[in-house]
C-alpha cells in the first residue's frame, strides 16, 4: 500500500488498481469545522482535475477534485452522515471515494509524504 498526495491536498491510498482518496489533514484545518459533504455518485467516471466532491464547513464551500482518472467503485457513507469526520480523523476513517484507476500514468508526478511535508511548510 502506498499513500501519495496531491498539490491540492487530497491524499490516495494506492491498493493494486484502487485509490482512496481522502482529504489530508493541512486540508482540514484549512477549513474549519466540516459540516457537509457531497459525494460522486458510484459508478462516475472521472478525469484527473476533475471537480469529484464537494465540502462545506462553517468557513467556505470546497471542491475536492479526482486526483487521477478512474471509475468511482465506493463512496464513504459514514461521511455523509457525520461529516465532521473530516476534521477528527481526515488520514483514515473520513476517505470520501475509491476509484478504480484507468491510468497508473497519472500517478507519476504526485507527491510522497516528505515531498508534501515540504510543499506545506
Amino acid at each position: 500500500m502506498t499513500t501519495l498526495y496531491t498539490p491540492d491536498h487530497e491524499w490516495l491510498r494506492i491498493e493494486g488498481d484502487v485509490a482512496t482518496i481522502g482529504i489530508t489533514d493541512y486540508a482540514q484545518t484549512q477549513l474549519g469545522d466540516v459540516v457537509f459533504v457531497e459525494l460522486p455518485k458510484v459508478g462516475r467516471a472521472l478525469k484527473k482535475a476533475e471537480a469529484a466532491a464537494v465540502v462545506e464547513s462553517v468557513k467556505a464551500a470546497s471542491d475536492v477534485y479526482a486526483p487521477i482518472t478512474g471509475e468511482v467503485i465506493e463512496i464513504n457513507d459514514a461521511l455523509v452522515a457525520d461529516p465532521a469526520l473530516i476534521n477528527s480523523d481526515p488520514g483514515k476513517a473520513a476517505w470520501f471515494f475509491k476509484l478504480k484507476i484507468a491510468n497508473k500514468g497519472d500517478l507519476d508526478g504526485l507527491m510522497d509524504e516528505a515531498a508534501y511535508k515540504q510543499h506545506t511548510a
